[in-house]
């Protein structure tokens, strides 16, 4: 069965405008100001350039990308008025191209502080500012050539209307992106959360000079894995629906409803452009102070492989 545009079409109607309207609004005026910021702190008040700061720069980048498309498609999708069909292909692709590429930046920083963590001594070694924008550069590329991909096996009569599929017709490559651009990325976040979680609350039994600290930290890492499965969980979920119910031909109106589901997870997706902003900086801030301080003790305790019992002299000049 394949459904089109004048049969079978998602139109909101007044409740899915005034979502847009209460969610889109705030997302793009706290979006930019949130990254702009944040760019401003880790551009100009950052005393050196490190692993974290660039991983932390090339996401406000995309986010900053994602959030500008946000005008054009509340225009699109309230105006009920198709946009020039370059101009939504270009919108559609930055959108879709950053929010890979955010998934992509916020996995490579997870695997950084894990390798940060559990390895201090080591880390120096491994990791480079070199290797890093290698890195980037590499998430980059294949983000686009991802998008160039889509564009040319998507045929022309799918997206009528801009953001808005009006065929049953599957989408075999949108599953490509599902296990590749968030299911592959979420066991690796969830492995090196894990971890270093794990050695967090080890350090917190064996340090009690700073506990306070290493439970922000906890908390930190707890708190930027939640907020990734809040944003890309439900959004994901919906395109894997979307592709069973157009392979199995499900009838006309579960795919308007699961079109109107896949809209509001996109919107849940848009927030993580606001909370990545907040949770990473204080993630750089936090987290990684523990990380120097942890390294300094674990030199000073493979060099004179003797435990120090007596906490407020060591902790007297923290």
């Amino acid at each position: 069965m394949e459904v089109e545009d004048s049969n079978c079409t998602f139109d909101g109607g007044l409740p899915f405008q005034t979502l847009n309207l209460i969610s889109f609004i705030p997302l793009f005026i706290f979006g930019i100001t949130c990254n702009v910021l944040a760019l401003w702190i880790f551009c100009c008040k950052m005393q050196k350039w490190t692993v974290t700061t660039l991983f932390m720069m090339n996401l406000i980048v995309a986010d900053i990308l994602i959030v500008s498309t946000i005008p054009f498609r509340l225009y699109a999708f309230l105006r009920r008025s198709n946009l020039e069909d370059a101009l939504c292909k270009a919108i559609a692709s930055i959108f879709f191209m950053n929010m890979y590429m955010s998934i992509f930046t916020i996995t490579a920083i997870a695997f950084d502080r894990y390798l940060a963590i559990r390895h201090p001594l080591r880390y120096k070694s491994w990791i480079s500012l070199r290797k890093a924008s290698i890195t980037c550069c590499i998430f980059w590329v294949i983000c686009i050539v991802v998008c160039v991909v889509q564009n040319l096996a998507i045929r022309d009569d799918t997206f009528k209307r801009c953001f808005q599929k009006n065929n049953t017709r599957p989408i075999n490559f949108s599953m490509v992106l599902v296990v590749v651009g968030f299911l592959l990325p979420l066991l690796a976040i969830s492995f090196c959360s894990g971890k270093v979680i794990m050695t967090l609350r080890v350090k917190t039994t064996m340090d009690t000079c700073k506990p306070g600290s290493v439970k922000k930290a906890v908390r930190i890492v707890i708190a930027g894995l939640v907020s990734f499965v809040i944003c890309f969980l439900p959004v994901h979920v919906g395109y894997t629906i979307r592709f069973v119910a157009e392979t199995f031909e499900a009838p006309c109106y579960i795919h308007v409803r699961i079109t109107g589901f896949i809209h509001v997870a996109n919107v849940i997706a848009n927030s993580n452009c606001v909370l990545d902003s907040m949770v990473y900086y204080f993630a750089a801030s936090e987290i990684w102070d523990h990380v120097y301080t942890s390294r300094e003790r674990t030199i000073l305790s493979a060099g004179s492989h003797k435990r120090t019992k007596d906490c407020p002299g060591s902790c007297s000049h923290s």
